[in-house]
């Protein structure tokens, strides 16, 4: 690509001028300001020069123009050598660009990597935080995917704990049988429902008890259904039959219901891991830590290690009596994954912020265990998703439900595009499919826009906009490329061969031409960072840009032909670019709007 060529041709100036071979040279792109592509730093090599940064700059931009056909002119500007491409330069970059297949993706390495994602309870349905996990798990597993890894994608389901015999209490008290196919509700949110139920019968005990004169905190403690909800949890843990039955019937609505929004969000999953089924795995690690001296005993017989040497705390690994907290299940559940998946280097857990200090801990301990792969894991950690109308709260059932916000975004990209009268010519079942395309798209790309890092402000009316940083704009650029290749292709207008006469671009074309051949860099970048809002923004700048490019050059009434079907071309790599980064988000891109 442009970028190698230059870099070689520095190198073969620094060894001409000054005898030096330089490995490496760093090149950098060339600040608005200034004229130029691409920056050269002269300030490192004044010694072989013996002379200024200035001089320096001069004396290889000379030798460069002089001695390659890469390089039209240059600048100098305080030892920093700002360098001009030549047109025939752009246009031999050009042809390589559109010549190659999936530029920008890199073929399989052989490295293997897991990405968990999603995670959810079964006393739920997904909601709006689940969206922003999902997304990026699922975005970062593309990602990974684009850069020659193998992606595991899985998830760890919390099926056990106080949590689901709520639910599960409250609909033998209150249900009379009812089930998803009898009342119509999905099964997540028939669950959820009880899981409401729940809490609004234990807020109304506790409130009786405090009446008659009980302190609340105490209260709290002898409510009777929370002693209920808590009998059947050892009965679970003992597996009683009914209760067990009554589990596994439960669970089984919630993932029903979990698939069918796995399927609306357009996410899926390689490995489902249950906590019911590795919630006991750590504990006989943690006990080989503890005859090797990693963990220590106390004498209450409870396990612990000592992380103060590393600047954290002493964490419980062990109960008293033996039982297992989070950290010993996740200490196991990591282990068994690389016993499933061998040739794995690491894990991305995307989880939110609140559980940093978590993962700091798991990792840490994981190290000590003596697993050199646990350098390798990673925290996706990312901040909450507030609404305009404030926190969700889903004791209280005032969650964002994930399959009713998206319903309300196909709802709402309806009424745009209709308003905007970009169905003209669609059938009613492709015009559904658009409103379904366009409304998915809005809200990914809103939600991943943003580093995975910061909190964020969801603005659904915001984000389904036309204009502006969203979806929507990048795929409505797209469709407007479509139309032109679509007419292209009506006319026979050959695009298989390269362009091979010279002419002169415009600004704005030699822009967009460097800006794809970034396309390579970005999508390393994201995988190093893990975050998908660096693609986000690339496609954004190059729709942007390409926007632009439409604005102020003709295509189709340029009357130099060769210009014309460069032209075209030139807006079809554009249009691949943009499906392919917004493919990586797990966005589509429509042909038609």
């Amino acid at each position: 690509m442009l970028k190698s060529t230059i870099e070689n041709a520095l190198k073969l100036a620094l060894k001409s001028l000054y005898s030096f071979e330089e490995q490496t040279v760093v090149l950098q792109p060339t600040r608005k300001e200034f004229r130029g592509t691409y920056t050269f730093v002269t300030f490192q090599y004044l010694k072989m020069s013996k002379k200024s940064p200035e001089q320096t700059g001069e004396e290889i931009g000379k030798y460069l123009k002089e001695n390659s056909n890469i390089i039209s002119g240059f600048n100098v500007v305080k030892g920093f050598l700002n360098l001009e491409v030549t047109n025939a330069a752009w246009l031999e970059t050009f042809n390589e660009l559109y010549s190659t297949p999936n530029f920008g993706f890199s073929e399989p390495n052989g490295s293997e990597f897991m990405v968990e994602y999603s995670s959810p309870n079964t006393n739920k349905p997904l909601h709006l935080g689940h969206l922003r996990n999902n997304f990026l798990g699922n975005s970062v597993a593309r990602v990974l995917e684009a850069n020659g890894t193998k992606v595991h994608k899985v998830q760890i389901i919390n099926d056990r704990g106080i949590h689901i015999c709520k639910s599960m209490l409250a609909w033998q008290k209150f249900g009379n049988g009812e089930t998803p196919e009898s009342s119509g509700i999905k099964g997540d949110k028939l669950v959820g429902k009880y899981y409401v139920l729940f809490d609004q019968e234990y807020k109304k005990q506790i409130e009786e008890l405090a009446a008659g004169g009980m302190d609340k905190e105490e209260a709290e403690k002898k409510a009777p259904i929370m002693l209920e909800a808590q009998e059947m949890l050892r009965k679970w843990e003992h597996k009683d039959p009914e209760v067990y039955s009554l589990w596994q019937t439960m669970n089984g609505w919630v993932y029903g219901g979990f698939d069918t929004t796995y399927t609306t969000m357009g996410v899926d999953f390689d490995k489902l891991y249950y906590e019911s089924d590795t919630y006991l795995l750590g504990k006989d690690e943690v006990l080989k830590g503890v005859e090797v001296g990693i963990f220590y005993k106390k004498e209450d017989g409870s396990v612990w290690v000592d992380l103060t040497e590393d600047g954290l705390d002493h964490k419980l690994l062990l109960r008293a009596d033996g039982t297992s907290v989070y950290m010993t299940q996740d200490i196991g559940t990591a282990i068994q994954r690389f016993k499933d998946y061998p040739n794995i280097t690491g894990q991305v857990y995307t989880v939110g912020n609140e559980q940093d200090y978590h993962f700091k801990v798991l990792f840490l301990i994981l190290q000590k265990l003596g697993f050199t792969w646990a350098k390798n894991c990673y925290h996706l950690s990312y901040g909450m998703v507030d609404l305009p109308s404030g926190k969700m709260k889903s004791r209280e059932g005032t969650v964002v439900d994930a399959d009713d916000l998206m319903q309300d975004m196909f709802d709402t990209a309806r009424a745009h595009t209709e308003e905007l009268g970009k169905i003209e010519g669609f059938t009613e079942e492709e015009a559904s499919q658009l409103y379904k395309t366009l409304g998915l798209g809005a809200l990914k790309y809103f939600l991943m826009k943003v580093d995975p890092k910061k909190r964020m402000m969801f603005n659904p009316e915001e984000s389904i906009q036309f204009q502006g940083n969203t979806g929507p704009f990048i795929q409505y650029t797209h469709a407007r490329i479509s139309s032109i290749l679509r007419k292209a292709a009506a006319e026979h207008m050959d695009t298989s061969s390269q362009i091979t006469l010279s002419f002169d671009l415009a600004d704005v074309e030699r822009e967009i031409i460097y800006m794809l051949t970034e396309f390579e860099v970005k999508v390393k970048e994201a995988a190093k960072e893990y975050s998908p809002a660096v693609i986000a923004q690339y496609v954004y700048d190059l729709a942007k840009e390409y926007n632009r490019f439409y604005a102020e050059l003709s295509i189709f009434n340029e009357e130099n032909t060769e210009l014309m079907r460069f032209r075209v071309m030139f807006s079809k790599v554009v249009a691949d670019v943009l499906k392919r980064g917004m493919g990586l988000l797990g966005v589509t891109v429509p042909n038609r709007m």
